[in-house]
């Protein structure tokens, strides 16, 4: 067998004919019957073989009247080979299903505070990477999205990291993490004395049960002291929460991203309280039982351009 070290010179000179030619003579347990496959030669299918073993550096087919039979190494390389051929054959189908037009769709979940912050810029990269895609967008509660993906009827959500009884049958993959923000209105009174245990003066918008931020909110607020809020009016709502907030004296407990624009806009000021420990992992969730489809793999790609344009 070749060295470490030959790795790259390996990469160099292994073929895709090789590939192929090797993969199915192990399909057919035939060198004849795999040329005719290919529709090759006997004489060429065998020359490519033995090129393959060459670079290799070992047997791994054995021929004999019965056929031929694996070696030890060619068990090894086949479970790689075949693996990589069905890959390339899939990212084939791909192609050619984004560039058919009006015949492939993709929907997605969003919680909210990644439909303020990403999906506008993803949508649009999703767009350039695949225009014959109808991209369909959801947004709504951490709960409702997972459910709605269970049943089938969304491909992906992408969102926080929720509690371990709401990600049963869930598969997760980090890109970033957010914490939880406190903002209000600009020229809100607390401003003038910007005191955690002071936002029960006045009304608090509040993550309901069984959003994300939720338990990250409670124990924050143990942890620090402050005890029931009386006055709460409960909403994960962005659209709703920006207007209310902007337009009364509430208090608005909100994921980061769904009110960064906001902030940088001066229209919110969150109040300058260490929400650390409320940072959580935002990610991209799937049923783990169902094989990414093109589309999904292209939005994950628009997903991961659109974060190294925002580091």
């Amino acid at each position: 067998m070749v060295s470490k070290n030959d790795n790259q010179m390996i990469d160099r000179r292994i073929k895709f004919r090789h590939i192929q030619s090797f993969v199915e003579i192990c399909r057919e347990k035939s060198l004849k019957v795999a040329a005719e496959k290919l529709f090759l030669t006997q004489p060429a299918i065998s020359k490519t073989l033995k090129e393959l073993e060459d670079i290799l550096g070992t047997t791994l087919l054995v021929r004999s009247r019965a056929g031929v039979a694996l070696t030890e190494h060619g068990e090894v390389f086949l479970h790689f080979a075949a693996m990589s051929l069905a890959a390339l054959q899939q990212g084939l189908t791909g192609v050619e299903q984004i560039g058919t037009q009006g015949k492939t769709r993709l929907t997605v979940g969003a919680l909210p505070s990644v439909a303020a912050r990403l999906m506008p810029a993803v949508a649009s990269k999703f767009n350039e990477l695949a225009p014959n895609t109808n991209l369909r967008i959801l947004d709504g509660p951490h709960g409702y999205l997972l459910e709605r993906m269970r049943l089938g009827d969304l491909d992906l959500v992408i969102g926080r990291l929720g509690r371990p009884e709401t990600m049963q049958g869930i598969s997760f993959t980090q890109l970033y993490e957010e914490k939880v923000e406190f903002v209000v209105r600009a020229n809100h009174p607390i401003l003038e004395n910007p005191d955690l245990k002071r936002i029960g003066e006045w009304q608090v918008i509040y993550p309901p049960e069984g959003s994300a931020i939720r338990p990250l909110v409670d124990r924050y607020l143990i942890a620090h002291g402050v005890g029931e809020i009386a006055n709460r009016l409960e909403s994960v709502s962005g659209a709703f929460g920006r207007n209310y907030t902007r337009s009364t004296d509430a208090i608005w407990i909100i994921s980061s991203g769904v009110v960064a624009h906001e902030i940088a806009e001066g229209h919110l000021v969150a109040l300058p309280f260490d929400t650390s420990i409320t940072k959580g992992p935002v990610g991209l969730m799937r049923r783990p039982d169902e094989v990414l489809s093109p589309q999904a793999h292209v939005f994950s790609m628009a997903v991961n351009h659109v974060l190294e344009q925002l580091q």
